[in-house]
């Protein structure tokens, strides 16, 4: 599925976005896990190449990447996994994780196997715009690799428009400043920011990320965006001993009405 049907063209509902990190809880982990969460009706996944140093993630996603390095997970080896990926998981997926591991596994090489396998996109958090702008823009494009990039409190309105033109998918609306796994609290302040947002009407839709943990937070943070982020929340799930069977029921206690 093309990732404008899902996230521009698909009015009647909101989205759901799953992260997990690739390699954790086992190493062959990975498209096991994809095709459950599609069954279980998320409308898109993020897949986590694990780094050793993740400044941004909360310890929950800290400690599944440095279970999924223990466990022999590198990026060589997660695209060796995912050469079947089309032929099991048919919604949109992302690639995120840290820049210095793009850069190591070489940055055309790494959009070249993100379109081998099909994967639509990648969220980079520490690629510097300006940087992906003048080096790296025209290599995603040849490769029809979206960049996300990410808006925080912070993010001038210039620097947003700026955001919008260069996007082509979605941008990742971080719910506040602090590392991932925080729960969300819309307060008077975040309510502010998420309405500068939706009125600013971008061309592309927006999807709030870190701190959303359940329904209640999920229909929170979707009155102001196309769609949330769920992360720490279901890497948590996947320590558990039936991680499996539950990732259905845990899906379908955020999305049913």
């Amino acid at each position: 599925m093309q990732v404008e049907d899902t996230l521009k063209n698909d009015t009647s509902k909101e989205l759901l976005s799953i992260y997990y990190t690739a390699g954790y809880p086992h190493l062959d982990s990975t498209l096991a896990i994809a095709e459950k969460l599609e069954q279980a009706g998320a409308d898109f996944l993020e897949i986590g190449f694990p780094y050793s140093d993740p400044v941004a993630d909360g310890p929950v996603i800290q400690h599944s990447s440095e279970v999924a390095l223990k466990n022999g997970m590198t990026l060589q080896l997660l695209f060796q996994q995912l050469q079947t990926l089309r032929s099991k998981v048919s919604i949109p997926v992302f690639m995120m994780g840290y820049f210095n591991t793009v850069l190591q596994y070489g940055v055309e090489n790494f959009c070249k196997s993100c379109q081998e396998v099909g994967v639509n996109g990648a969220i980079i958090p520490d690629l510097p715009m300006y940087e992906y702008e003048e080096l790296y823009q025209e290599i995603f494009e040849r490769y029809g690799i979206s960049n996300i990039f990410l808006v925080t409190p912070q993010t001038s309105p210039e620097r947003i428009k700026k955001i919008d033109q260069l996007s082509n998918s979605f941008i990742y609306v971080l719910s506040s400043n602090a590392t991932t796994g925080k729960n969300l609290e819309v307060g008077e302040q975040a309510e502010q920011y998420f309405q500068r947002l939706k009125d600013m009407n971008l061309t592309n839709p927006l999807v709030i990320g870190f701190g959303i943990s359940d329904k209640h937070t999920f229909q929170k943070a979707t009155t102001y965006a196309k769609g949330a982020i769920i992360g720490s929340a279901f890497v948590r799930l996947l320590k558990e001993e039936n991680a499996m069977e539950n990732i259905i029921p845990f899906i379908q206690s955020i999305k049913n009405p």
